[in-house]
């Protein structure tokens, strides 16, 4: 079967788990010096031996942790047994396989034995927490004693074209934005959460948090630019059913890869997000 750029099926096939993986990935490559820095700036008081990250994806911050902590075995789990298979592949590319270990898990469900360790991390992960405060006194639980809990949340899909793009459509990006906005506001109830007191509540101590914008203009990176391709179809995908006729007939525009509007071929994308990290101590 074959799809036309124009069919929305098209863009729903493409932003499956694939299409999700492929996004962690690319934003993995785009922003692993904005990880590398959240990671520098831990207020761990000794490198962490066991460390587990919660929600894993594709592997963003097992390997950023890794890299950070040499000593260190990463447990990383995730829902997503491709996701988890993806993982795997890396460390082996990598040549670091005995140092993970993958989890398939419900972090909804039951918990499994995650042993104790002494630093977890979670990326993107709590505002997906069907009851997060539970979730949060979990990992207050396993936690070793004096372990960190390192939360990080992202503000919501990253910008990258201009205000007055395109041209026959000025301001598409931000009626995608404020469609997903409206949808996500009774699916997402924890996004944009101030986690600060609720991990006090849970019986942390908060020993730092910090905010990171990124603001990369005019980027002539590829991997930039198939970023805002994947981003932007899963934008479409999520709104398709609210944005007019010539929203879309835009967005499949600068979707079509080989089209006179296609993303790939524009020079003045840039790449506009947001994150909030917590550093919480089991005290």
């Amino acid at each position: 079967m074959t799809f036309s750029v124009h069919d929305p099926a098209h863009h729903a096939d493409r932003c499956g788990v694939e299409g999700q993986a492929e996004i962690l990935d690319l934003d993995a490559e785009v922003l692993a010096g904005h990880t590398a820095s959240i990671t520098a700036w831990l207020p761990v008081k000794a490198s962490p031996r066991q460390i587990l990250d919660l929600g894993c994806g594709t592997g963003t911050g097992t390997f950023a942790l890794l890299a950070r902590f040499p000593e260190a075995h990463v447990t990383a789990v995730d829902s997503s047994v491709r996701h988890l298979h993806r993982v795997r592949e890396k460390a082996c590319e990598a040549k670091v396989a005995d140092r993970v270990s993958i989890v398939q898990a419900d972090l909804n469900a039951t918990w499994p034995n995650l042993g104790e360790p002494d630093l977890v991390w979670a990326s993107a992960a709590l505002h997906h927490m069907a009851d997060p405060d539970d979730t949060l006194r979990r990992v207050h639980d396993t936690l070793a004693p004096g372990g960190l809990f390192a939360v990080v949340e992202l503000a919501g899909f990253p910008r990258f074209l201009p205000d007055d793009a395109p041209m026959d459509q000025p301001g598409l990006e931000k009626r995608c934005h404020t469609a997903i906005d409206r949808r996500h506001a009774g699916q997402l109830l924890h996004r944009g959460t101030d986690w600060g007191p609720r991990l006090t509540a849970a019986g942390f101590t908060i020993e730092g948090e910090r905010t990171i914008t990124v603001n990369i203009e005019h980027s002539h990176c590829e991997t930039v630019g198939r970023y805002a391709l994947c981003s932007l179809r899963s934008m479409r995908t999520a709104a398709a059913d609210v944005l007019s006729v010539d929203d879309l007939l835009a967005l499949d525009q600068l979707l079509e890869i080989d089209g006179p509007h296609s993303i790939l071929g524009r020079d003045d994308l840039a790449l506009r997000t947001e994150r909030t990290v917590w550093a919480a101590r089991r005290t």
